[in-house]
């Protein structure tokens, strides 16, 4: 009977290795998914998780009251390659540019870029969901509270010509 129990118990603990190491060999590659994520715009929309979990907010006429609006598909602007690039600029005026993933963990990632001791002007969130990387957040200078609510339109019109170009380069 121990026999019978000792034998059932190694199945059981060879089972469960064998299912770890299959969830973790079946998880995507991030550097493989971040390479497509930014040479296909379909691909690109296919791995962001609508809306965003923060909500863009700006500031109303007034200077006072907040409004917020979500993150979603229409105020997207498509990522290229070169905006993942991790460097460290000087520019001519001494101001130091930073682009890095500031979390880089196996299941989550963040990525900033901004200037030295300020706030950054791009972080996105990436999450390893069920074995596929997604972006969960993002913050973009392209709604910052500097833009006026009546420019919201034409804020979102001008992303969806970036856009265009884009997904004509990559589809």
């Amino acid at each position: 009977m121990k026999a019978i129990h000792f034998v059932f118990c190694l199945f059981a603990v060879l089972m469960l290795t064998t299912t770890n190491s299959q969830a973790a060999a079946a998880s995507e590659d991030f550097q493989a998914f971040l390479k497509k994520f930014t040479s296909s715009a379909s691909f690109q929309y296919s791995r962001i998780k609508f809306p965003l979990k923060t909500p863009i907010a700006l500031l109303e006429e007034d200077g006072e009251t907040e409004k917020t609006f979500p993150f979603t598909r229409d105020k997207w602007a498509l990522l290229g390659e070169d905006v993942f690039k991790e460097e460290r600029i000087t520019d001519e005026e001494g101001g130091i540019y930073v682009s890095r993933f500031t979390v880089n963990n196996p299941k989550h990632k963040e990525f900033e870029a901004g200037y030295d001791e300020s706030e950054a002007s791009l972080r996105v969130v990436f999450e390893l969901i069920d074995g596929k990387w997604y972006v969960t957040d993002c913050y973009t200078d392209w709604y910052n509270f500097d833009l006026p609510i009546s420019e919201l339109p034409e804020t979102i019109s001008t992303i969806a010509e970036e856009n265009k170009a884009f997904e004509e380069m990559h589809p």
